[in-house]
């Protein structure tokens, strides 16, 4: 009984071990259609930027595009086992490589082609920094395994840019993101944090498939397969106790890896782009402008300069004292470097004048109406008489019900009334229009029409040469406490 037992407990360890570590060459691996890699890939070939490089294949070179269907396993392990031995990495071939290899050059043909079209563009940077930083050039891989080379690209849960940086990591590592600028969208700083974090992160670790895990989910998922493994090291030992995701982006990152190297064997070329895309500079700016200005007078479109230049959310580059950068067409740098101050000076001056504008232009005060009640009418009556409501007519006229009696004078704007009312009103003797102080009838006061919310303060400040005191020796009849709409206010004598 206990040999039976201990022999079924070494086949569930042999297959334990089998299932954790490195499978052999003829095991299966699928990748399911909601694999995280996979949405990435989907939703980068859907973005408004490739679309706007109007990819086009050479039709002379892909004439067997749709022929190669079948992977040849002993080629693609050779051809792995040449790029391993000159590489740091730990590019070995298994079911799970195979199956990200199976992704890129058979399924997503069309992506691998864009990939290589946008690599001569965004690589040459990309090394360039990371020979800087003393890393392995096979990491410029990394950023097609994160975005496919898309620097507007943006994840499910809110990374973004070329390298896809949560907003956290981001600022960690020195990008800066407010409400105008978001730094993970600009190429250049954003590859100069990421080799900031993959140094970090090598120095953590001094491994590069752990730190590929890593750059993915975090050193904190990392760590905790780590402990859950039993304290092993190898990424292929500790794959099954890391987030689904992960599981599959060292895979996805070896497959690139060997796309990038042997595209040509599988028939897959570069694609033909918009030469004018690519035909750019980048220069420092010291001026704030917005999109709309620059076009205006470098009579370059608008939603060009929005697209070489994604990191600037509200299309305005803000005026914070610290230089930025601007991406233009070739064509435009040198009309923009010769004209830069003047350009800013005459923005200025006309911010300037229109702000002098703005101050001299004069404020009419809002035209009122009298309306005397008569017998029968309503609110509801006189509201739709004036095309106004009766609330506007209760707030003119600070009424705190609907109830009003015959001779109640009520006010009402006469930019609310219709032109035929307005018309009418100017027939009508009854009905007449307050826009200035008026004399009364006696001609022996100054007179002012009392308006919705007007106090004896008011009053006197108005006419400037009176006072409270005044005002009340002359209307000692009226309630000073509640002021009603209409009511006639003697102001001054006359004479």
């Amino acid at each position: 009984m206990t040999r039976k037992l201990l022999f079924f407990a070494l086949i569930i360890i042999s297959h334990f071990k089998l299932s954790s570590s490195e499978v052999t060459k003829d095991s299966i691996f699928v990748i399911k259609e909601d694999d995280l890699v996979l949405s990435m890939i989907d939703s980068t070939m859907n973005s408004l930027l490739y679309h706007s490089y109007v990819f086009n294949y050479d039709t002379s070179k892909v004439s067997m595009l749709d022929s190669l269907t079948v992977l040849d396993k002993d080629e693609v392990e050779c051809a792995l086992e040449e790029l391993n031995a000159l590489s740091p990495f730990d590019l070995r071939y298994n079911q799970y490589v195979e199956a990200f290899i199976n992704l890129y050059v058979v399924k997503k043909r069309e992506l691998s082609s864009s990939v290589l079209s946008l690599a001569p563009y965004y690589y040459p940077m990309i090394e360039s920094t990371l020979d800087r930083y003393n890393l392995p050039l096979e990491l410029k891989h990394l950023a097609v395994v994160e975005s496919a080379l898309n620097p507007s690209a943006r994840s499910r849960v809110g990374a973004q840019g070329l390298w896809q940086f949560m907003y956290g990591t981001a600022k960690m590592f020195g990008l800066q993101m407010n409400s105008y600028y978001d730094e993970r969208l600009d190429p250049v700083l954003a590859t100069e944090a990421a080799c900031k974090y993959l140094s970090y992160l090598y120095e953590m670790y001094g491994d590069w498939s752990l730190v590929l895990a890593a750059y993915n989910s975090g050193p904190g998922n990392v760590n905790k397969a780590i402990r859950r493994s039993g304290g092993k090291k190898d990424y292929w030992e500790i794959r099954s106790f890391l987030p689904r995701e992960t599981r599959g982006y060292v895979p996805a990152f070896i497959a690139v890896n060997y796309l990038m190297n042997n595209s040509e064997k599988h028939n897959i070329f570069p694609r033909e782009i918009n030469a004018f895309a690519f035909q750019v500079d980048t220069i420092k700016i010291t001026y704030p402008f917005s999109f709309r200005q620059l076009s205006e007078y470098l009579g370059v479109s608008e939603d060009i300069i929005k697209e070489l230049n994604p990191q600037y959310r509200l299309g305005q580059i803000p005026n914070d004292g610290k230089y930025k950068t601007l991406c233009l067409p070739n064509k435009y740098i040198g009309m923009y470097l010769t004209n830069e101050s003047s350009i800013f000076e005459d923005i200025r001056l006309k911010s300037i004048q229109n702000e002098i504008d703005q101050k001299n232009t004069v404020i009419e005060e809002p035209m009122f109406v009298e309306h005397r009640v008569r017998s029968g009418e309503f609110l509801g009556y006189i509201a739709n008489k004036y095309n106004c409501r009766v609330s506007d007519l209760m707030a003119w006229n600070n009424l705190s019900s609907t109830r009003i009696n015959p001779g109640d004078l009520l006010i009402i704007k006469s930019s609310i009334a219709t032109r035929s009312t307005a018309s009418s009103i100017e027939k009508n003797p009854t009905i007449q229009q307050k826009a200035k102080p008026e004399l009364s009838e006696s001609n022996k006061y100054q007179v002012h029409i009392v308006k919705s919310g007007d106090t004896l303060w008011d009053i006197a400040k108005l006419y400037g040469n009176t006072t409270v005191t005044d005002l009340k020796r002359l209307n000692s009849n009226l309630n000073f406490k509640r002021l009603k709409p209409g009511t006639e206010v003697k102001v001054k004598e006359i004479g």
